[in-house]
Formats: C-alpha cells, structure tokens, sequence
C-alpha cells in the first residue's frame, strides 16, 4: 500500500534558504551480511535542523504505518502516517539532552572523513558510535548520539551495523509539516503506532458468563446454557500469507470463587447439522457417540453429516481473582486479572476471510459468575510461510453445553475409549494432529490429580502416546486468592494436575501422522480413565483437530 500523502502541515520554521542541506544514506549490515531487502535509512541535515526518514518513504512506496523523525537541538517531533489519512505526532524535549557517552581516542576513517569513536550502552546493549566534526552540522540514522556531531556510523554489541553509503549536498529539506498544537503525548503516540502495525478484531468485552435464567441474548451476543455460553458471529478479513494468528482472553471472577473450565472455540458451519442448532434447539438434538458403555455423547464427534467444535484455546480460571482479592495473607498481593494469550495460527484456513460462530464457555453455577474479554490479533509477517491450507475437525468431547445437559466426557472408563470414523475428501500432506488434553475429577484419586497415559492410534496402529501432566500449578498462586489452604502448607492452586492449572492455557500436543489418503480413516483415543467414588467421577476433556496440506 502506498501512502497517499506525506506530512502536510505548517512548514518547519527552522528549515531556512541559505543553509547547505545534506543528505546521508545509510544502510544495515547483520554479522558481515548486507541485510537483504532492508529499506535505506535517509538523514536530512542543515546547521539547524536534521531529519530521519527512508527511501521508501521519500519514493511513496512506503507501508502504513511508517514514522519520521525531525531534530532540532535538543527538541525532535516524532510523526507516524497510521494509514492514508490518519496521522500523529508528539514532542519530546528530554531525550537527547539525558545521553551519556564515553568518548574515546580511537579515529578512522568512513567515506573520507575523520571520525572519532563514542561508545554507550544502553538495556545491556553496547552501542559503538563513530561520528565527525568536518561538518557543520548533527545527524544520525537514530535519536542517538544526534548532540555528537554527524554521525556515520553505529555497531550494536559488535556485529549489527548501520553505516553511511553516501553524504551528499541537496537543494532542498523533503517537504514537512507540523502542527504543535495537535501532538500527543509519547505514551499514547507509541501505542498507537503499536496497535497499527496490526488488526484486532474484538470479540467479546467484559461479557459475563455466569450461570442464570436472567441471561439473555441480545442483537450481537448470544447466551446459551443459562448464561454459561457466549456467542458472536464475527467476519474475519483475509489473513495475509504466513500471518500471525493469536487469540487472547482476560478473566476475572465476578462472584464465582472456583477453577472452571473455559474453551474458546469456533462452530463450522460446512455440514448439514452444526453445533449451533444444539445451542438453539438441545445437545440431545446433536449426533451421538456410544461406545457400549451405556452412555450416549451429544455432539463430540464428526460425522458425514456434523463438524466438532474448532477449540482455539482451553483455559482454566483461577480461584476468584479480583472478586475476592480482600482475602489476605502476608506478603501476598493478588493480581487483578489473568491474561491468555495463544498462538493458533495454524487454524488460520479455518478462519481467513469467513464469517464465523466464536464462542466461549466457563463451566461455573455462580450467578455472578465470570467476567471475560476476548479478541483475536492478526500479525503480518515479512516473507512469512504459508500455514497448513487445511482444517479438518475430527472431536471435542470438552461439554461445553455442561449446564444444558451435555454429557461429561466419561468414554474412556471403557477400554475402546473415544473412536472417531471419518472420511477425507482429497489427499493431505504433513498431517499433524492439533491435541488438547485435560483430566478431571476433582477428589483426592481422581483424575484430575493422577497421571494417566494418553495413547493415539490411527487406522489401529500406536502413532504416539504421552502422560499430560503440569508441576508448575505453584507458579500462578498469585492469581488465586480463594484457594484452599491445608495443614501441610500448599494450597489447592499448588497442587499438580493432569495438564492444567487454574490460572493457565493448556498448550494442544502436535502429533505427525504423515501423509494421509482420500478416503476413509480411523482415530482413536484410549485413556485408563479412573473408576467411579461414590457419586464422583472422573473425565477427560479432548480435542482434535487435523491440520495439513
């Protein structure tokens, strides 16, 4: 995208006729290596004023957001084009002059010209910086060491070097503008230019998933299960190619004071039946998984006529925070709020240029309940790698229609476990298996406290097996002030679990199942689930997705 303008406001006073005008070109070299592709730095500089900009700025072929900066003295006015017509800047009248140097005796020369040595080090980074006095005037390809002279060279620690290719004279300053009255503050200013160099589409904010028959849906947000299921049609924009895809979601307890399971996930719309007519019509309106343990499972598995859940991320709420931060102990200060943040680009086929269902579920019975946010961020990347260019979901036993009557997913309490029978349409490369696993059960022997192998087969051959199981559940104590605390000094946060802990994301497992031919295949999951106490029980909550080529 070119820009459509450059900064056109009130030309800078200080760039006067009669004054010799230089312009500095400067390139990137990393460990002896010419930076391939880089976009020259180009420095303006006078007796008065200096400008850092770029060729491709200066040739209009620059990409929102791009950003200039003018030094005068100790002054610079930083300028950012977000887009075509949206433009910022703010002053700054502190920086330059609270550099410190250590000027040293060291000379060489650098396109002809004397220059001395200067050396600072800056967030652990030692910043060489090699300047002349021949001229008359200060310029340097940064903010740095601009009070020094005209800078032609720097090296950060040792080996990335940003050295002049070309002084030379010029008539004239690029045409710049400025309006002093309209500048914002830095903080804000460099937010923005953040937040511009990539798309947020927001989801859900503060939303409450609580559990009463108050929630009600409304013209953007549908609520299902009393309250427990939020929902949003959302279109996406086409998601540029080896785009980074994330999704984060923030918590804190409005009245609920346990750990709850909660899913972020997706409804495919590309078969008969869908998850959403479940949510709208009943979970015992959803194809049923049996497997002779003489349960029937609504809506786990995919069939020729209905896709599982797409789970983007499974989280897990901590004991109360914020709700119930007044609950002291010495030398704790709890958080105020629990941040996820989850890589799922390689869902992206799933998504790009689509309008789809996302949801997100919190198993609680609080009334109150839980207050979350939700957003997905899409990050471009420079010469960036195509992800898998398909998206096959096989199941989802996590019940998210828990407190509309879902069935808890106790299939692996029988030794076949979960076996999913689906069919592909065409051939796929480099299969890998996106896999979410959690255990659940929560009294002393149950699952959720014990380790249990999970073992994966495909076509009934062992493709991969492994033990899912976090030690670190001490980590977010933090984050969860109504926990339990017991005799033996731990509290219930601190406990390990079967891979999760309340206040964390549980990472999907990726397992290579190779090449994969049209047709039909099979997959099967097998879990030694615990055997029943009484009325407690133990559950496993999975998720699979294929993704490949």
């Amino acid at each position: 995208m070119k820009p459509l303008i450059l900064f056109t406001i009130l030309l800078f006073s200080s760039i006067s006729f009669g004054q010799t005008n230089y312009k500095i070109t400067y390139t990137r070299t990393s460990n002896g290596t010419l930076v391939e592709n880089q976009d020259p730095i180009l420095v303006f500089s006078n007796e008065t004023t200096s400008l850092i900009s770029s060729e491709s700025i200066q040739n209009s072929k620059a990409t929102f957001p791009f950003e200039q900066t003018i030094i005068t003295g100790l002054h610079y006015f930083q300028l950012a084009q977000l887009n075509s017509s949206k433009l910022i800047s703010t002053k700054d009248s502190t920086s330059i002059g609270k550099q410190t140097f250590e000027l040293l005796g060291e000379t060489k020369k650098i396109l002809g010209y004397t220059c001395k040595k200067a050396k600072t080090i800056i967030n652990s980074n030692t910043i060489e910086i090699w300047y002349t006095n021949d001229f008359k005037i200060k310029g340097a390809p940064s903010l740095l060491g601009q009070n020094l002279g005209l800078v032609l060279e720097t090296v950060r620690n040792g080996n990335f070097i940003v050295s002049a290719t070309k002084v030379e004279k010029v008539k004239q300053f690029p045409s710049l503008k400025i309006d002093e009255t309209k500048t914002i503050d830095l903080l804000t200013y460099r937010d923005l230019v953040w937040k511009s160099r990539f798309t947020t589409i927001p989801i859900f904010k503060d939303e409450i998933i609580n559990f009463s028959d108050a929630s009600k849906s409304n013209d953007s947000i549908l609520r299902f299960a009393n309250g427990t299921i939020i929902l949003r049609k959302v279109k996406i924009p086409t998601i540029a190619k080896g785009s980074q895809v994330f999704v984060d979601v923030t918590e804190q307890s409005n009245g609920d004071a346990y750990d709850r399971t909660g899913s972020v996930f997706m409804i495919p719309m590309d078969k008969k039946v869908s998850f959403l007519d479940g949510l709208k019509n009943g979970a015992k309106t959803l194809p049923v998984y049996e497997n002779g343990n003489g349960k029937q499972y609504q809506g786990v598995v995919s069939t020729d006529d209905y896709s599982s859940l797409i789970e983007l991320m499974r989280f897990f709420t901590p004991f109360g925070i914020k709700q119930y931060n007044s609950l002291q102990l010495k030398d704790k200060i709890w958080e105020e709020k629990v941040s996820y943040r989850q890589d799922i680009s390689e869902l992206t086929a799933s998504l790009n240029n689509k309008e789809v269902y996302i949801g997100t579920f919190i198993g609680n019975y609080d009334k109150g309940g839980h207050k979350v946010s939700v957003n997905l961020t899409i990050h471009p990347e420079e010469n960036g790698v195509s992800k898998a260019s398909n998206v096959v979901s096989i199941f989802n036993t996590t019940n998210v229609m828990e407190m509309a009557g879902q069935e808890y997913g106790t299939m692996f309490n029988s030794d076949k476990g979960l076996v999913v029978n689906f069919k592909l349409d065409k051939d796929l490369k480099n299969v890998r298996l996106r896999y979410i696993t959690t255990g659940h059960g929560g009294w002393e022997n149950g699952d959720e406290f014990v380790p249990k192998k999970n073992t994966i087969l495909l076509n009934e051959k062992e493709v991969f097996h492994f033990t899912p199981w976090r030690e670190d559940c001490g980590s977010y104590r933090l984050y969860n002030p109504a926990s339990g605390n017991f005799p033996n000094g731990l509290s219930s946060s601190d406990y390990s679990r079967s891979n999760w802990c309340p206040g964390m994301v549980t990472n999907p497992v990726y397992i290579d199942l190779g090449d994969l031919k049209a047709g039909n295949h099979t997959l099967q999951v097998k879990i030694p689930q615990g055997a029943n106490e009484g009325s407690s029980f133990s559950a496993w909550n999975v998720s699979g997705v294929l993704i490949g080529e």
